[in-house]
This record gives C-alpha cells, sequence and structure tokens, in this order.
C-alpha cells in the first residue's frame, strides 16, 4: 500500500515540477522576497539622496581645501558624479511617488566642516585631505551596502548597485592616491 508522503510524520511535500520539498521549492525558508512598498523604496532612496548630496559637498570642500591641480581635478570630478547619483535618485523617488530628502545628512556636514577646521589651521596636507575623503568614502559604501540588503525592486536594484560599485570605485582610487602620499611623506 502506498502512503502519500504528505502524511507520514517528519516527510515534506515535493513540489512536482522540481522535485524540491515545497518550501524550499518557491525560496519561502531561504529569503524573505516580500517586496518593499514604495514608501519604504523611497526611504532607501532618500538615504541615498543624502548620501549623495554628502559626497558632493564633501568632494567640492576637499577642492577648495588642496593646492594640486590632479587634485583639484580629482575631487571636482567626484562631486559631480556624485551630484549626477543625486539626480538619477531624485527621478527613481518620484517615480516610486516620495517627495525627495532637501539635504545631505547632519554627519556629512560635521564632515565637511572639520575639512574646513583642518584647512583654515594649516593641515590641509594632500594626505589628510584624503585620509578624510577616504572615511567619507566608507560611510558611503556602509550605506550602499545596507540598501543592497533590501528586497528592492529590478530597476532601483540596478542603479543602486551600479551607484555602489561607483562608491568602491571613489573608495579604491582615493585610498591608492593616499597610499602614495603616504609614501612620499
Amino acid at each position: 500500500m502506498s502512503i502519500p508522503n504528505d502524511t507520514l510524520p517528519g516527510t515534506l511535500n515535493l513540489d512536482p515540477t522540481t522535485g524540491l520539498p515545497l518550501t524550499q521549492a518557491n525560496g519561502s525558508d531561504i529569503v524573505n522576497d516580500a517586496a518593499l512598498s514604495d514608501g519604504d523604496v523611497v526611504d532607501v532612496l532618500n538615504d541615498l539622496l543624502e548620501n549623495a548630496r554628502d559626497g558632493e559637498y564633501g568632494f567640492k570642500t576637499c577642492a577648495e581645501q588642496v593646492e594640486t591641480a590632479n587634485a583639484k581635478q580629482l575631487f571636482a570630478t567626484r562631486a559631480e558624479g556624485c551630484r549626477q547619483a543625486g539626480e538619477e535618485l531624485l527621478q527613481l523617488i518620484r517615480q516610486y511617488g516620495g517627495e525627495p530628502a532637501s539635504g545631505g545628512t547632519a554627519a556629512g556636514a560635521l564632515h565637511r566642516g572639520w575639512v574646513q577646521i583642518k584647512g583654515s589651521v594649516g593641515a590641509d596636507s594632500e594626505l589628510s585631505i584624503l585620509e578624510s575623503c577616504e572615511r567619507g568614502e566608507d560611510t558611503a559604501i556602509a550605506r550602499y551596502r545596507k540598501a543592497l540588503k533590501q528586497p528592492l525592486p529590478a530597476d532601483v536594484l540596478a542603479v543602486v548597485q551600479r551607484q555602489a560599485d561607483g562608491a568602491q570605485k571613489n573608495h579604491d582610487q582615493i585610498r591608492d592616491l593616499r597610499n602614495a602620499a603616504r609614501a612620499t611623506s
């Protein structure tokens, strides 16, 4: 006599198409794939928008504090990249029915103020500025990683992943420049 496996204690129902236990076949035991509400998506995007603004303002501040043309150009280019990232996030926020955040973060403003203080007291060596920028990029990367852990819609995920990759590239380039500056000082 054949007993269906759903009546035996300790057995699992199998998905007839995959042969996997039903709880694994639909992913319910593996990943919580519940999509975020549009409001939650907007919250994630607004956090990243504040992050992009912090980066834009921070890089502009650094460009003002350094003297070499190469460093000024690097920071100006990074500021423009952050501005563009912010514009892209603004569009997504509006697409998802949200209201864009109005500025950067208090921590970002404090960081920029610290860079300006360093400049005003003569501690504005490129090494010092690069170290400050690297810390800022560490913060940016952490915020992108946090966002990437959310179940974002595919269109948003693609933008966030691309921007996270850009933040990592910024960080790595600044880290390399900082290491070169340390080697020469």
